[in-house]
């Protein structure tokens, strides 16, 4: 998930999609011309990053969720896993991305259904051969257990996520924490499980903290471009520096109308190709 980004897939927001924004608990109304100029600058600073910008031609049928393309799919090296999304506004998303994914020449190499649940804002790739995956409100056993099938040659360790605010507001395991090289990750310490953040130290992952005050604001949503090369979201300015501190790049776009939905770089794209 650090490696530098060269191919990825995304989906540009559609004014007609946008009335779903209430059913999908949007925080506020987007405005319709301005979340397509945010979403143009995003991409550009993603093409002058290295990185090959494909759009989803699929379509979303309203439902405004379906610009946060990191959610229904998983990326492995056998191909993509259409994942099956607990939040069931979001359940057509994945067999509609999987079309826009072999439209790119990425196999479905599997697929979850019925009540096996699993979200990819649950799934972080720790290493090639380590999935880590949060267990809550959008990911549950029977997905998990579905997943650990699919993915024969990797180990797959589970942590239960917070409740937080509760099953209606999303908490996702990268709301939590997001690589920025295989030694480092920014990450929100208070909520982190013991288990992972032992893990983290015993594999000597070291962590930029993000203060209270900028964890609602998505400072741990930071999607790694290449190692210590970050994208994040305006607007954290205590994150920001001490990711700097620690010698990561940091490059920020205005998200003010597409973070309405709780979605931030990570969640607005599904990388296909690092290398």
């Amino acid at each position: 998930m650090t490696a530098p980004l060269r191919r990825v897939l995304v989906r540009a927001p559609r004014a007609e999609d946008l009335h779903g924004w209430e059913t999908c608990g949007w925080r506020a109304e987007p405005d319709a011309a301005a979340i397509a100029r945010e979403h143009e600058a995003f991409c550009a600073l993603l093409e002058e990053a290295g990185a090959e910008v494909l759009f989803a031609q699929s379509g979303a049928d309203g439902n405004p969720d379906a610009i946060y393309t990191y959610d229904p799919a998983l990326v492995s090296e056998e191909g993509a896993l259409l994942l099956n999304p607990g939040k069931e506004i979001r359940r057509t998303e994945p067999a509609a991305l999987g079309e826009d994914l072999e439209r790119a020449g990425i196999p479905i190499a599997g697929r979850l259904s019925g009540n096996e649940w699993a979200e990819g804002g649950d799934c972080c790739w720790l290493d090639e051969r380590t999935l880590l995956v949060g267990r809550g409100y959008r990911t549950n056993d029977e997905g998990i257990s579905a997943l650990r099938v699919l993915l024969p040659g990797v180990e797959v360790l589970v942590f239960d996520l917070p409740h937080w605010h509760g099953r209606d507001e999303v908490m996702h395991l990268l709301s939590l924490l997001s690589p920025l090289a295989p030694d480092l990750v920014v990450a929100y310490p208070p909520l982190l499980p013991v288990r992972l953040a032992q893990l983290l130290e015993e594999r000597g992952i070291d962590i930029v903290p993000v203060p209270d005050e900028e964890f609602d604001s998505m400072g741990t949503n930071v999607l790694a471009l290449s190692p210590r090369i970050a994208l994040a979201v305006d607007g954290n300015p205590q994150t920001r520096r001490r990711l700097e501190e620690d010698g990561v790049e940091v490059l920020v776009y205005e998200g003010k109308e597409l973070s309405k939905g709780d979605g931030g770089p990570t969640c607005l794209t599904r990388p296909i190709l690092r290398a």
